[in-house]
């Protein structure tokens, strides 16, 4: 089966994968949600039991160092938050967040022993909900019907089998998405029941392809930090990791500097591609000037779908890369 038929399957129906890239931090204490306020760019402390957000980690230059989607976790007493992030970034996080626990009472620890599934697609709300019913062992899912903003993802708790689940009800500009994540061995039960579904078996190439159709950047390929490539937040178009009223955080200042001057000379962008399929990172030129550069690419069917960052100047300009033209992509 070709790329295109099964991202087809994914944007008309639904498909599952298992999730062995992604990685929580839990953080407790009773200073827990002050400090950690203070160390991402979203606000923290206004999210109610079971939201969350999509966050960066910066350094005192206003420069990312990590991103993450946080959550409070829904449950009562003293706020606990769950920290999600890819399996390559977590040990760095914690490093990086453990050198500023001074005086405060918080505490950080990975979660061990967690499995996860991703279900995406239209029909994927349908078949989330009815897990567990067939036999009558658990309470189906049940979240809202309509997704969450990009300002808010949800968390929810449920159980499957008698066996506590938490179900995210993640952003996604493209299809509706789902991570169930538990003990190994619920979820190979779960997955299991999947198999018995209409659902497709999605392949990572599937899911890098949406990615790149949504025009999401993913950390160490579109977003770096390198000696070569520094990147700052809003040149990742990524407004929703972005809270210019929560009060400081590390990089603050540069974050509303930027702002307040109203651009970077840059900015985040899909682009459409003739030609070959470039090596990565690409160079993008206009009137044979450095104007940019790709750094993700993918071959959909006969097109050539980009991501990458763009000059402003450059915008309405003719750009070129080696081995073919690129044209900002127009949102649909």
């Amino acid at each position: 089966m070709s790329l295109e038929t099964e991202l087809e399957a994914i944007q008309t129906a639904a498909a599952i994968y298992p999730l062995t890239d992604r990685a929580f931090l839990r953080i407790t204490g009773s200073d827990a949600t002050r400090w950690l306020n203070g160390m991402v760019t979203n606000n923290i402390k206004d999210l109610a039991p079971g939201e969350g957000n999509y966050n960066f980690l910066l350094n005192a230059q206003g420069r990312i160092q990590a991103d993450c989607t946080i959550y409070r976790a829904p449950t009562e007493g003293a706020p606990t938050f769950l920290l999600e992030t890819d399996t390559s970034q977590l040990e760095t996080i914690h490093q990086t967040l453990d050198r500023f626990i001074i005086m405060d009472d918080v505490e950080l620890a990975p979660i061990q022993d967690l499995s996860g599934i991703l279900v995406a697609g239209p029909q994927a709300l349908s078949i989330v909900m009815a897990l567990g019913t067939a036999n009558h062992q658990a309470a189906p899912c049940s979240p809202d019907a309509q997704a969450p903003p990009p300002q808010t993802i949800n968390l929810k708790q449920t159980v499957y089998a008698g066996a506590p689940v938490s179900l995210i009800q993640a952003y996604s500009p493209l299809v509706p998405r789902f991570e169930i994540w538990s003990d190994p061995s619920t979820i190979a039960s779960i997955l299991a029941e999947l198999h018995d579904t209409h659902a497709a078996q999605a392949s990572a190439a599937d899911l890098e392809a949406l990615r790149i159709l949504e025009a999401s950047p993913k950390y160490g390929t579109d977003i770096r930090n390198t000696e070569a490539n520094k990147d700052l937040p809003q040149e990742t178009a990524q407004t929703h990791a972005l809270h210019f009223a929560k009060g400081c955080y590390l990089g603050q200042e540069i974050v509303e500097r930027i702002r307040s001057r109203g651009q970077v000379h840059r900015t985040f962008t899909a682009f459409t591609l003739t030609g070959q399929l470039p090596k990565l990172p690409a160079t993008l030129e206009a009137n044979g000037k450095p104007a940019g550069e790709l750094t993700s690419a993918i071959q959909i069917g006969d097109t050539l779908h980009s991501l990458g960052y763009l000059r402003r100047e450059a915008a309405t300009q003719p750009l070129t890369y080696p081995g073919g033209t690129a044209a900002p992509r127009v949102a649909s």
